[in-house]
């Protein structure tokens, strides 16, 4: 029996439309389960942490690129491969520092928001996409790179765009391997 050419595809979108759904009635669910939008945030946060670190194995296996040799080119990794690879977007990358350890991934269309209007008033300080912060900052500690991230734009909130910041807490000459 054969295959239609664009049978994979559909999948793809089947699967991303039911994570999309999902994920909406899970944040639905903590939002019952805590008061404080303060909770939800980091739940999502320990959450999508949790996926990371497991989900960067399959990353690895799946996208075949090289180590990064540099900050610059592990921000364009996550925006070029792994959002398209699983989200199916790509978010622009922009440097916001001089150091050269602070980036920008802006997401002009999220996919995790397909569903979603707006926020309530009583959630203004809710974090709806957290997950998506843990998930990086899961990955990255995996190989080997600490980093806080964190949404510091959201369309959800009224802002023009969805604006994730990762910060490498690190220098890169601290990744080598010191003998003392």
């Amino acid at each position: 029996m054969s295959r239609s050419p664009g049978r994979k595809q559909e999948n793809h979108k089947i699967s991303r439309e039911l994570f999309v759904l999902t994920y909406g009635a899970l944040v639905a669910q903590l939002c019952k389960d805590y008061e404080k939008d303060e909770d939800v945030n980091a739940c999502l946060d320990r959450m999508g942490y949790s996926i990371g670190i497991r989900l960067i194995d399959d990353f690895l296996a799946r996208s075949a690129v090289k180590k990064c040799r540099s900050y610059s080119e592990t921000a364009d990794v996550i925006a070029q491969v792994a959002f398209k690879m699983y989200l199916g977007v790509t978010p622009s990358v922009s440097c916001s520092s001089a150091t050269g350890n602070e980036f920008s991934l802006i997401l002009d269309k999220n996919p995790l928001v397909d569903f979603v209007e707006e926020l309530p008033a009583e959630r203004a300080s809710l974090c709806y996409c957290n997950l998506l912060c843990g998930v990086i900052r899961g990955a990255l500690e995996m190989v080997h790179l600490a980093a806080e991230v964190s949404f510091l734009q959201d369309r959800l909130k009224g802002d023009a765009v969805t604006e994730i910041g990762i910060t490498f807490l690190r220098k890169p000459e601290d990744r080598k391997h010191r003998r003392n």
